[in-house]
């Protein structure tokens, strides 16, 4: 418990972090939270909160600024947390504005911005696929001629694989630049946009909690499918750990070392992606938010370790560096693995499947989803294979790719 409550304001654009709010309260902190009115009536754990604001569904920072300043009038705030990717650039101004501590502006730029976290991977020794902004015509005809197609077109500040295209001719390039400097939210030009060398291969993700530029923890997982594939060719996604002890989780771990000094996360979760060439066998750098993964990778970790990610960068945030960092390391060793699709039914029904390696079912309206845990790398693989096959014909539903987050 902490000598005098911290006050701490929460913002989430999306329903995230229910543990961290859980664990913020249960060491004695004054917990408040902002959310955006069409997640207000999610199952946000209400008895750990002091206090539930929910603002218009296009506020943006300006509104959060004064929002937290009139907050403050009654009350020190002392903390403001982001728990979702798409506040953790508004969280940092806000930060700034009432001096508090935390990741600056600056910083959380490079964690939202494709180009700029680009750029300081590459400054920071990590391999990353060759890219040019959609900017000048001059270096995006230079890149085309010097990286064979296809290309990856992304936006630069959105998540996951929204807004992502596969092309395939310097036709379809200047077609899509010359569309997208049409349209008439300016924010979705050409200029907001990256284009990048494809390549193909596994995809990984490292997910980790960061205290004074330090990695204290980290576990290495492997998704099944490259999330684009899944996004635009539906399916059920999968995750699971990354041998133990393997060649592929030593370099996964060290990259993600070099990535998180280079891009100076002081403090908090990271979750980073790296693709495993087809062609070269290396690991090169995708991208890096200042977040717990989503698709409840914390759940994930939380099944293999017994260290749940969220609660610690509670912790962090609450009691800062004292001894208790000490305590942060796995209480297990093992494996762990989810399975997880869009469902055609409202709630679907997962009681047929009761093996008992299943440690979590997920409850979420048009969502069908499960992690298992075993001591055996082989058992979490056989598993996640059966239950691929059976949710395709029991759930999976495909709806088409987001182009922008709603």
């Amino acid at each position: 418990m902490t000598a005098n409550p911290i006050n701490i304001v929460c913002l989430a654009t999306y329903f995230k972090g229910g543990d961290f709010i859980r664990e913020c309260k249960r060491l004695g902190c004054h917990v408040i939270l902002v959310t955006k009115e069409k997640m207000l009536q999610e199952a946000w754990p209400r008895d750990c909160l002091d206090d539930v604001i929910a603002v218009p569904n296009d506020a943006g920072p300006p509104l959060m600024i004064d929002l937290t300043a009139f907050i403050a009038r009654k009350q020190k705030v002392d903390r403001v947390v982001a728990l979702e990717e798409f506040d953790v650039m508004t969280a940092a101004l806000v930060r700034e504005h009432l001096c508090l501590p935390g990741m600056s502006s600056s910083t959380a730029k490079t964690f939202r911005d494709k180009f700029r976290m680009a750029e300081a991977a590459r400054a920071a020794g990590v391999l990353v696929p060759d890219f040019v902004p959609l900017i000048n015509t001059e270096e995006i005809r230079d890149f085309m001629a010097r990286v064979p197609p296809p290309w990856i077109v992304k936006p630069r500040s959105d998540v996951s694989a929204i807004g992502i295209r596969k092309l395939n001719s310097e036709q379809e390039v200047w077609n899509l630049v010359g569309e997208m400097n049409e349209r008439e939210n300016l924010r979705e030009r050409a200029s907001y946009y990256l284009l990048a060398q494809f390549v193909a291969g596994e995809v990984f993700h490292v997910d980790s909690l960061v205290f004074d530029n330090r990695v204290l923890f980290a576990g290495a997982n492997r998704y099944g499918r490259p999330p684009l594939e899944v996004a635009h060719g539906g399916g059920a996604y999968v995750s699971r750990t990354v041998a133990h002890r393997s060649a592929d989780e030593r370099e996964l771990l060290a990259l993600n070392r070099k990535l998180v000094k280079g891009l100076k996360r002081e403090r908090g979760a990271a979750h980073a992606e790296f693709i495993k060439s087809d062609t070269d066998g290396k690991f090169y750098f995708l991208e890096i938010a200042a977040r717990v993964g989503g698709a409840y990778i914390a759940e994930v970790l939380e099944a293999a370790s017994g260290l749940n990610l969220w609660r610690e960068w509670a912790r962090m945030e609450v009691l800062g560096d004292g001894p208790q960092l000490a305590k942060l390391k796995p209480m297990r060793n093992e494996y762990a693995g989810i399975v997880l699709s869009l469902a055609k039914q409202e709630e679907p029904d997962t009681s047929s499947y009761d093996d008992p390696e299943i440690v979590y079912r997920v409850k979420k309206l048009h969502h069908a989803g499960l992690i298992v845990r075993s001591k055996k790398q082989e058992r979490v693989e056989e598993l996640l294979t059966q239950y691929c096959q059976r949710f395709a014909e029991d759930f999976v539903a495909v709806v088409p790719p987001l182009e922008k987050a709603e």
